[in-house]
């Protein structure tokens, strides 16, 4: 088990727990643990009852549990928990906004155990005359509700390439030779993934007896031209089949979207030679994939070459450390940015208002602020700068007061609390942020969770008007639960001259490869090397900071 697989097995021991009433100070160190976990620097596979205890915060019970979950991938207390606890009950505990005190309430008290009864209870308004509950509380969780599913069945690119990767390459070990490649929405690399398709050159005869070699895979359907297949219990694919001399034509189609190929005025039945000669034929050079949701004439009219590429990337900026809510020191957050061969790293701790993610006091800001300087004359050339990602307080204002802000390289302002506005005061709360002469890079801009929470809703054109008019860089977050800023409001940051800046938000070394979905998604909206901040050198970052 990963580190945030046994964090997330940890957490769930405590939601349980607390369903069922039992020793909060038992559960607390549930809930610790789990934090300590997905905090830890260096993954548990692999060690022993002793290593485990040299963690912060493990005693020797957490430390056995944690064990157990690495060997057998469960534990008598997590057993016991699901065994008498419905699971729909369960499931309930993930919904956004309800805790287990209410779960345990509406379960207890209503008799309700499953998500679809808790949605039928909101409409019938069963919720409001509950203890703790009313009418606002209802609401919400009618929202979380119908949001959740929504969603379900859909996956983040980063998670449906891996099993794409995966269902790949369990295939080519049974046929080195084969042909497939991913389409669809995967190959125009959608930041969501409703129907996950990969294209085969093969009969559905040919490939069903292979898919029957395999037992990672399950075959669910077989169609007249495509195989449905499930993995992991979880992912539907489609595997679609064709001839080789079909293959450019299936790939163009089935790549799409339809509007793409309603402009390109294509017949179905029309032979394909390549996909470039066909889009030279219409009039216009070859489109790549994951340009193809803009409109034709726009897509056209970019310079493919120019597009963003992991190579224009000269410095990493927001990421977290140890000083706040990261998983790595200060020193490891800087030596694995300069191996990756970037110049520079820009460390973002959380400002002190956000105590959940141990924001940083003043003392604390001072004291990082002297290791960045030993540590800048230790790794030199290489550069850390000093940044802070500072929450957006309710009224628009940043933390920390004036000199503690002038003290800083870079400010990343970001909104983390009271997400419940609308339009109006979202927007204007940016853009007062936007409009604080300290105000580097605006984070997030929505603050959305793809697939889990909404963003607050912003009248982007004013945002980015704002940031054009106030120097200020508007943020791609390059974690694959955010790529926020959309791709679609990138051409009008080109228009409007705000140059993006790719952050991965990276809480430990390993986030740094998020750089990639942000790249990806970068490209989808247009973005060339020329617009993006962080393609910057050293020298040219230090005298824009500087300025």
């Amino acid at each position: 088990m990963t580190n945030k697989e046994i964090s997330r097995a940890l957490k769930l021991i405590a939601s349980l727990g607390e369903l069922h009433d039992e020793n909060p100070f038992k559960l607390k160190s549930y809930t610790n643990a789990s934090f300590n976990v997905d905090r830890a620097g260096e993954a548990l596979e692999g060690k022993s009852l002793e290593q485990l205890l040299q963690i912060p915060g493990i005693g020797k019970g957490i430390a056995q549990v944690i064990l157990d979950l690495l060997t057998t991938g469960t534990t008598s207390d997590l057993q016991e928990y699901v065994a008498k606890t419905p699971a729909g009950v369960v499931e309930m505990l993930g919904i956004k906004g309800i805790g287990p005190k209410k779960v345990a309430t509406i379960w207890k008290e209503l008799g309700i155990e499953s998500p679809g009864e808790l949605l039928y209870a909101c409409h019938e308004n069963r919720l409001v005359e509950l203890k703790g509950f009313g009418a606002k509380t209802q609401a919400s969780i009618q929202v979380a509700l119908e949001y959740r599913l929504a969603n379900q069945g859909k996956f983040h690119f980063a998670e449906a390439e891996t099993v794409a990767n995966e269902i790949i390459r369990l295939l080519h070990q049974q046929d080195d030779a084969l042909t497939i490649d991913v389409t669809g929405e995967l190959r125009r690399k959608m930041e969501i993934i409703e129907t996950p398709e990969l294209l085969v050159e093969t009969t559905p005869h040919e490939l069903e007896l292979l898919l029957q070699r395999i037992p990672e895979i399950q075959i669910t359907s077989t169609l007249e031209d495509s195989i449905i297949i499930k993995v992991a219990e979880k992912y539907s694919f489609y595997l679609i089949c064709c001839d080789d001399d079909q293959w450019e034509r299936e790939q163009l189609l089935r790549t799409g979207p339809p509007e793409h190929l309603d402009s390109l005025d294509l017949d179905p039945e029309e032979p394909v030679s390549s996909e470039s000669e066909f889009y030279k034929e219409r009039g216009f050079p070859y489109i790549l994939p994951e340009l193809r949701d803009l409109p034709i004439e726009e897509a056209a009219a970019i310079d493919t070459e120019q597009l963003v590429k992991w190579e224009d990337i000269r410095g990493i900026l927001h990421n977290h450390s140890t000083y706040s809510d990261g998983a790595n020191t200060l020193k490891e957050m800087a030596i694995a940015c300069r191996d990756l061969g970037m110049e520079y790293l820009g460390i973002c701790d959380h400002s002190k208002s956000a105590f959940y993610a141990g924001g940083l006091s003043i003392e604390k800001v001072q004291q990082q602020h002297a290791e960045i300087e030993k540590l800048n004359a230790e790794l030199g050339p290489f550069r850390i700068f000093k940044g802070i990602e500072s929450d957006i307080l309710s009224d628009g204002s940043l933390d920390y007061p004036d000199e503690i802000l002038a003290s800083f390289d870079i400010v990343v302002a970001s909104v983390h609390s009271i997400l419940n506005m609308d339009i109006d005061r979202a927007t204007q709360r940016l853009i007062t942020a936007i409009e604080n002469p300290f105000t580097s890079i605006l984070g997030h801009p929505t603050g959305r969770l793809l697939l889990s929470r909404k963003g607050y809703p912003i009248d982007h054109k004013k945002v980015i008007d704002a940031c054009a008019a106030n120097g200020v860089i508007m943020e791609l977050n390059a974690h694959p639960y955010r790529l926020d800023i959309d791709w679609r409001w990138i051409p009008y940051c080109l228009e409007k001259g705000v140059p993006i800046s790719i952050n991965p938000d990276a809480h430990r070394v390993e986030g740094y490869m998020d750089m990639q979905y942000g790249i990806n998604v970068a490209r989808k909206g247009g973005l060339t090397k020329a617009d993006l901040f962080n393609a910057k050198s050293l020298s040219e970052m230090e005298a824009y900071l500087k300025k």
